[in-house]
């Protein structure tokens, strides 16, 4: 969510890389390729745009420009996690959007599914907004609505494994990895580099760590709600 950077999910996951989990869900996964296609027509618009800094300035995560008395200025809490920095950081969002997305739209439903992933996006946003209140720098990125969904996949699905591609000796090989171990890993990294950075700057470095650990936080603890007893 920076504009200087790349803020993507795939943060800190250099050393291993998701292929796919092992449990399939076994359901169509419409509202989940719905949020993907959406953020790829969004990046086009945005590569397309006549002025690109003027298309962030409009769309993008501004915390200076927020003014919780006027609602004009609170639309970019949603737009801006449909906006990404680069083919990189859209790629691997998407991806992790892919593999674990569809397990948790199973589990809790289709509309309750875009329901709590804007949920997530929103408050993971509201959460960095909170140690940044008079930066002029744009927040972009859906990392924030997709560190919501790991969180949620962390939830329900804890015990799957996770194919990963680790290199050893310069050597991919694939391994299952239990998603626990994976998420937890990638949690207590966000949530690592959220203090050090404020603790040395007072703010943060371009990359919205604390909306990564947050966005998590806020799925693992309120997915379980989006599961409503059918009667």
């Amino acid at each position: 969510m920076s504009k200087t950077k790349v803020p993507s999910i795939l943060t800190y996951y250099r050393s291993m890389f998701p292929i796919r989990d092992t449990k399939n869900s076994n359901k169509f996964p419409f509202v989940n390729l719905v949020i993907i296609t959406a953020n790829i027509y969004v990046f086009y618009l945005e590569l397309t745009s006549a002025s690109l800094e003027g298309f962030i300035a409009k769309y993008a995560l501004i915390p200076a420009n927020i003014n919780f008395a006027d609602i004009n200025t609170l639309s970019p809490f949603v737009t801006s996690m449909f906006l990404h920095a680069g083919f990189l950081h859209i790629i691997s969002n998407m991806w992790f959007l892919w593999i674990f997305g569809d397990n948790v739209e199973a589990k809790i439903g289709h509309i309750k599914y875009l329901i709590f992933y804007l949920f997530c996006g929103i408050f993971a946003a509201l959460i960095q907004y909170v140690f940044i209140t008079s930066s002029n720098l744009p927040m972009i990125g859906a990392s924030g609505a997709i560190a919501g969904i790991l969180g949620a996949y962390l939830k329900f699905f804890p015990r799957n494994k996770v194919d990963t591609l680790i290199p050893v000796f310069f050597l991919p090989l694939i391994i299952g990895v239990p998603a626990v171990f994976m998420l937890i890993y990638w949690f207590l990294i966000q949530a690592f580099s959220s203090f050090s950075s404020i603790a040395q700057t007072g703010t943060f470095d371009g990359i919205a760590y604390s909306a990564h650990a947050g966005g998590f936080l806020v799925g693992f603890l309120t997915a379980v709600y989006f599961v409503w007893q059918r009667r």
